[in-house]
């Protein structure tokens, strides 16, 4: 679970995030929408233990990220962006070795664990090949196994749809659904409307570092049209002063 408590940060002048609070249940999706500069990166580096906030808290499963940041990075796996955060000289597998052990992992868990994912994901036929010969899509494959090996409860993406082909994408939301069902918190930051409507179980929106409306998803597509919400949105990511 991950609770969020008026959190802020600020850079010199520039305020990014203004007491910024929600949770995140176990088993539950939450999207954030959000113009290029709202702050959502800012938010989920904060998540992360990657930055301190300027005031506020989060706490991941009982772990505060101000007073115990090792436990809460035990607990989290992180995918930002087409980033895949792999080393291109080693196999497959050996980078699964590598951040299992990175994370602490024993020597006797790890080959169990990523031959499964290595399963799950449906790459046995070119585990043990260099990830520098993968085509995109491959690598997508490898990549979200490696946020998963060490099965933490948290899962954090940073656009993850960004600089993808649909293929690629998919795996992506796929692996998001696939985290749900196994109980996990998962936070996904995106731009597109149709992702964060397609994927999340409530909506956080962030306007220039403030939230400006949570709401349930589903709850929104029983009581209004694809069209109706697009409006909403747009109306409350483009600073119009409309009520909603």
């Amino acid at each position: 679970m991950i609770n969020i408590l008026n959190v802020s940060k600020t850079f010199k002048t520039t305020e990014a995030l203004k007491n910024v609070s929600f949770e995140v249940n176990d088993g539950e999706i939450v999207g954030l929408l959000g113009e290029n500069g709202a702050g959502k990166s800012t938010l989920l580096r904060i998540i992360s233990t990657m930055l301190s906030p300027t005031s506020g808290n989060v706490i991941i499963n009982n772990h505060s990220i101000l007073d115990d940041p090792q436990n809460v990075r035990k607990n989290i796996g992180i995918l930002f962006g087409s980033e895949v955060g792999l080393y291109e000289r080693l196999t497959a597998r050996e980078n699964l070795e590598y951040f299992a052990k990175l994370n602490g992992m024993a020597d006797s868990q790890i080959t169990e664990r990523i031959d499964y994912l290595v399963e799950k994901f449906s790459f046995a036929d070119y585990a043990d090949k260099q990830v520098g010969t993968f085509s995109k899509g491959m690598k997508q494959k490898v990549a979200v196994a490696r946020s998963i090996v060490h099965n933490p409860s948290v899962m954090l993406f940073d656009e993850p749809d960004s600089g993808l082909d649909f293929k690629a994408a998919k795996i992506i939301f796929d692996f998001m659904e696939f985290c749900k069902k196994e109980g996990k918190s998962i936070i996904f930051s995106s731009h597109s409307m149709e992702n964060i409507k397609n994927y999340s179980d409530r909506m956080v929106v962030i306007h220039k570092g403030t939230v400006v409306k949570t709401f349930d998803v589903h709850e929104y597509r029983e009581k209004y049209t694809d069209r109706e919400i697009n409006n909403i949105l747009f109306s409350l990511v483009c600073d119009n002063d409309e009520n909603v």
